[in-house]
């Protein structure tokens, strides 16, 4: 299994647009962004995209175009589902995976487009081109988000989503020693928000967690490009299947 991070960026993405804070700065010149988060998944010769982000169509292109076969929605945000529309007279429209509430909100705005949904219920396994995934609940006030858990016989890879610190124990089992974990970090410490973690955050609960590795994402452009464990668009990982 392969996992590559098409963008590791928030709502806004980095560099927004008009901003010359540091980090903004510093990414015109270099040549550096943060595409709003999504994450390509590799596994027995099948493509599964995490969440279909608005910079879909760069995201693939720069991922050397693959033909994506399935589709798993986190939650109903913006920056999250709106890019699924960039399928459109591209590909056949993959099926989508997700939460009861959140596929079928997603569907409602892409009512337009001929595709099927499958929900599933949070914690049950189900299997996907060989790889187990699990849903499990975060906490991402007000809206109805859920992580990701994937499962190979060799590896377990989490995916928080869009949450605060508040996860359920429940939810925090699931992802107790993964071999690696892509966590929401969306500012510095000592910045607060209410809907996310900070870095500081999300360092603490990946050491609660006892993860063998973890990367931050959904970073907005406060973050520093340098502090450990934050990741960068195009990383890539590679496991057992």
């Amino acid at each position: 299994m392969k996992i590559t991070l098409l963008g590791t960026g928030d709502a806004i993405g980095t560099p927004k647009i008009g901003c010359t804070c540091p980090q903004c700065t510093h990414a015109l010149l270099h040549g550096l962004q943060r595409l709003r988060t999504s994450v390509l998944i590799e596994t027995r010769g099948k493509n599964i995209l995490i969440d279909t982000s608005p910079d879909l169509r760069t995201q693939l292109l720069t991922a050397g175009s693959p033909h994506i076969d399935a589709v798993l929605w986190t939650h109903g945000h913006y920056d999250h589902f709106m890019g699924f529309g960039e399928f459109y007279r591209v590909q056949d429209i993959p099926d989508v995976y997700g939460a009861p509430g959140v596929v079928e909100y997603c569907r409602n705005v892409f009512s337009f487009l001929p595709f099927s949904i499958h929900p599933r219920e949070p914690f049950r396994p189900f299997r996907l081109f060989g790889l187990e995934i699990t849903l499990f609940p975060v906490c991402h006030p007000p809206a109805e988000t859920y992580g990701l858990l994937l499962s190979t016989r060799n590896a377990a890879i989490g995916f928080t989503s869009d949450t605060n610190r508040n996860i359920s124990s429940e939810s925090r089992s699931l992802l107790a020693g993964a071999d690696l974990l892509f966590i929401d970090a969306l500012a510095p410490s000592p910045i607060r928000i209410r809907q996310h973690m900070n870095y500081g955050e999300a360092c603490d609960l990946a050491r609660e967690l006892g993860v063998r590795e973890f990367r931050c994402v959904h970073m907005s452009h406060l973050m520093p490009w340098d502090l450990p464990h934050t990741s960068r668009d195009g990383e890539r990982f590679e496991f057992p299947d």
